[in-house]
């Protein structure tokens, strides 16, 4: 797996083995991205079941001014912390090991607001009412909430204060892309 465009343009990052993380393919990334190329720069990014952490890592490539990795997984931590070495971005990243709950909770807590939202959780999540619901507590107004599914099982439910701007399908990989109601859009 490499990241696609900007400052680590090319470099390679590595991805947890086994089963229970399914990193976002080279691909999808790359189309998802040339979507958002408006929203990146400058943005605060939270990256939730973050994995490898490589749509964190893609954003800040591209300019996103922060990013916040998270992933409960102690095999998917030691590979995000790795990969942000690797790639020289300790000072734009935060890695935290705890589940979305614990999260949310903390950076509320901290007063933190993001530009954009990335969740990828299990495919088997097919509820992604309560997540939205609590991320939208942390989104800055205009903010976005990317959403990965199993595009064969269709969109997970989300919660009803988001209303889509963008739906692509990649294979069996699905992208929503949400935005709080009644905030203008461009992507």
């Amino acid at each position: 797996m490499r990241i696609i465009s900007g400052k680590a343009r090319g470099r390679s990052i590595d991805t947890p083995g086994g089963m229970d993380t399914r990193p976002t393919l080279d691909r999808v990334r790359e189309n998802l991205f040339n979507i958002l190329q408006n929203c990146v720069y400058g943005s605060d990014v939270l990256d939730l079941f973050a994995g490898s952490g490589a749509l964190a890592l893609e954003a800040v490539s591209r300019g996103a001014e922060s990013a916040v990795l998270c992933d409960c997984a102690g095999e998917a931590h030691r590979i995000e912390k790795s990969n942000v070495e690797k790639l020289g971005f300790q000072d734009a990243c935060r890695l935290l090991r705890c589940d979305w709950h614990q999260a949310v909770d903390r950076l509320k807590a901290e007063g933190a607001a993001f530009d954009l939202v990335f969740l990828d959780p299990p495919y088997r999540m097919h509820d992604l009412t309560e997540v939205t619901g609590r991320v939208c507590e942390l989104l800055k107004i205009g903010g976005r909430v990317i959403v990965e599914y199993d595009a064969h099982s269709g969109l997970p439910a989300v919660c009803d204060l988001l209303e889509m701007v963008d739906q692509r399908k990649y294979g069996i990989a699905g992208i929503g892309i949400f935005q709080m109601k009644g905030d203008k859009h461009d992507a």
